[in-house]
This record gives C-alpha cells, structure tokens and sequence, in this order.
C-alpha cells in the first residue's frame, strides 16, 4: 500500500516536471524567435545607419567641393589684404598703406584650386599655416600662389578651419615677416637658404 501511494506520488510529480518542462520549453522557442526578429531589426538598423552616413557623406563632400571650387579670385584675395592691412592699421593707430593697382590683379594668372585634392599624408596635421608655408616654399625653390599652397597643404592632411582657407593663408602669410608677396595672392620667403640662393 506504501509502495503504491509513492508511485502516485512519484508519477504525480512527473507529469508536473513535463508540464513544466514543456511550458518552459515553450517559452524559449518564444524567446529565441523574439530575439531573431531583434536581430533582424538590428541588422535593418544597421543598413539605415550605413545608407544615413553616406548620405552625410555626400552631402558633405558636395559642399566642400563647391566650396573649394569657388575659390577667391586674386582681386578678392587683394581685396582681403587690405582690409586687414586697415584693421592692423587701424589697431596700431597708423596710417594704412595705399592699396594695390587693381589692374594688375586683373592680368595675373592663378592656379586653380583642386577640388579634388586629398590627403597622402600627414606631414602637416600639426603645423600652422606659416610654418607649413615655409616647407613648401623651401621645396619649391621658389614663391608658390596661395591656391597652390592650398593645394599642397591639403594633400598634407593640413585641417583649414574657414569658409575660404586661400583668404586665410594670404593673410596668415602677409602678417608674417618670414613672407613677401612678390605678385597677386603669391608669396615667397624674405630670406632662403644659402645653399638655394647660390644655386638659384
């Protein structure tokens, strides 16, 4: 009589274990499906995120390039000049110096600024404007247009920070006495190596 209540008793408790078991079983296939359809979102995310970045991307790239592709032109970049001369001069309570013939601006040639210029390397991701300038000038043996330099410093990873970085680099260059400007928007050393000026 004992044996038999303990097999009811043991039986009773198996077929609770397979209920239970079964419901429990039931609730992970439900979590694993649940955590397929999350996947699948993720994986749909991921593409929103991926098509959303380049779309920045794009954009970005468009409006750098059409900002670099409507570079000053070398009056603009005169005109620039001397309202800096006028501000230092200003500052300095002196008087400004006379402007430049505009004539001459008009029969300069520039270079044209890259749009499509890159970074090949990072020889300038730490340098200011003048110091860059003068390894470049040092290199070219040889005063270079401000467009030029641009697109030398660009191919050295330098990071401009204003709306026409030509502009920034003909002032930067113009306040600093290591510079001359020898023609509209170009500029050249003061002084250059002995070993230049022998050869040259």
């Amino acid at each position: 009589m004992g044996s038999e209540n303990l097999l009811a008793t043991l039986e009773q408790s198996l077929r609770q274990a397979r209920v239970t078991r079964s419901r429990i079983a039931s609730r992970l296939a439900d979590i694993e499906a649940e955590a397929e359809r999350m996947r699948t979102e993720l994986s749909e995310m991921d593409a929103l995120v991926s098509q959303t970045e380049a779309a920045m991307f794009r954009i970005m790239s468009g409006m750098f390039t059409a900002q670099t592709s409507a570079a000053p032109s070398d009056a603009e970049i005169e005109a620039a000049l001397r309202r800096d001369a006028v501000r230092a001069a200003a500052q300095q309570q002196q008087a400004p110096p006379p402007p430049a013939p505009v004539a001459s601006v008009a029969r300069h040639e520039m270079p044209a600024v890259r749009a499509n210029a890159e970074p090949m390397n990072d020889r300038f991701a730490d340098r200011t404007i003048p110091q860059a300038t003068a390894m470049l000038l040092r290199e070219a043996g040889g005063p270079l247009h401000v467009n030029e330099i641009y697109n030398r410093l660009v191919e050295g990873n330098f990071q401009f920070t204003g709306h026409h970085p030509t502009i920034s680099i003909a002032v930067s260059l113009n306040r600093n006495q290591r510079f001359r400007k020898v023609a509209p928007g170009t500029f050249d050393l003061v002084i250059r190596d002995a070993s230049q000026t022998s050869t040259g």
